[in-house]
């Protein structure tokens, strides 16, 4: 009789992610009941079972040391048998079965400098891209915004007192790895300057057929300067992507003195109350002002203050505006409006105000 066939054991895709959920969530699988929010920063899920999860969460940087990981992993083993989980916000979650360890836990994480809270109707935490960090194409910074902003406006974190939730998000150039076009509040690294050919450095560091290649817009084209094969950028074409940049060093964009930071409202995901919605531009251009931005601190503090002190209650951001009018919203916010608000995509007809019911600011 034949052996019977062994089990092929591969390392193709990741472990089934079951392998991973702590006990209680495991044995509960599809069997939660209902949640609440006991208090900011901390969830409460109930089984049918009768069993209680506590999610305790915190507010991480992103990008994080060793130690600070290390610490995380410290207090998991401590407070909750070492399950945590960072959520796709940065947040870091602490998975707990025991409400008595609630209070120490976020006694240690509160003296190690990491704000409990980002629940309900509450800023949660910024989801950002890489900035000047790691990524070459970048308009602006990215930890160092989301670091000064939060700092200003921390007490929204860790309280629920706003109208509603408040998704904010920082992508630090177009391309948008952080997908702000979905989001309450969205800081925009912009630049305004096309890519300056560095033809002495073209024939050395690029491959002119990629290069021409990469644009999407076909704004880069091959030209002879000076009798030897180089590069031409038309500007009018320009989408400022850094796609080029990136097959081609000789063709640098980021421009200390024209990159800067745009601001767009009114973005989200839910279907709560109004169907899903891109952000708007309200801002057109602030300077990168390293190391507090102070000018981009500013502006969304002011735009948050305006919206928690005049929208309903569970009313997001753009369900205000809407509600409000879009001229309103821009004198209360003291945004002043520039020829960069009119849309003139191909498709913009499709976003234009095409009724004949007008609102008059009655002040």
């Amino acid at each position: 009789m034949a052996e019977p066939t062994k089990k092929r054991v591969t390392d193709i895709g990741p472990p089934h992610y079951k392998k991973f959920l702590p006990p209680v969530i495991l044995a509960n699988y599809g069997k939660w009941k209902y949640h609440e929010i006991p208090r900011p920063g901390v969830l409460m899920h109930v089984s049918e079972s009768g069993d209680k999860l506590y999610s305790v969460r915190a507010a991480s940087p992103r990008i994080v040391a060793i130690d600070t990981v290390r610490m995380f992993a410290d207090l998991a083993d401590k407070y909750c048998g070492g399950f945590l989980r960072f959520t796709s916000r940065n947040n870091v979650e602490f998975l707990l079965t025991e409400d008595k360890n609630i209070d120490p836990l976020i006694a240690d994480l509160t003296a190690a400098g990491y704000p409990v809270g980002g629940t309900a109707n509450s800023i949660s935490n910024i989801v950002h891209t890489q900035g000047w960090i790691h990524c070459h194409s970048a308009a602006t910074d990215a930890s160092g915004i989301v670091k000064s902003v939060m700092d200003e406006m921390t007490q929204h974190f860790t309280k629920m007192e706003l109208p509603g939730k408040l998704r904010i998000a920082l992508a630090c150039c177009l391309n948008m790895c952080g997908a702000v076009h979905c989001s309450d509040i969205a800081i925009l690294g912009i630049h305004r300057k096309a890519p300056q050919v560095q033809h002495d450095k073209v024939k050395a560091m690029c491959e002119i057929p990629s290069a021409v290649a990469s644009c999407p817009n076909a704004a880069v084209r091959p030209a002879v300067v000076d009798g030897v094969q180089s590069i031409e950028i038309l500007e009018e074409k320009c989408m400022y992507c850094a796609n080029c940049y990136t097959v081609c060093p000789a063709l640098p964009l980021n421009n200390p003195e024209t990159d800067g930071v745009a601001i767009w409202v009114g973005g989200k995901v839910s279907n709560a109350r109004s169907e899903p919605r891109f952000s708007k531009l309200a801002v057109p251009y602030l300077p990168n002002n390293p190391p507090r931005w102070p000018e981009v601190v500013d502006t969304v503090k002011k735009i948050v203050e305006v919206w928690a002190a005049n929208a309903r209650k569970y009313e997001r951001m753009g369900d205000w505006i809407d509600r409000i009018g879009w001229p309103r919203f821009f004198k209360l916010a003291g945004i002043e409006f520039q020829k960069q608000h009119i849309d003139d995509f191909k498709h913009a007809g499709l976003t234009f105000k095409r009724s004949m019911h007008l609102r008059y600011d009655k002040e």
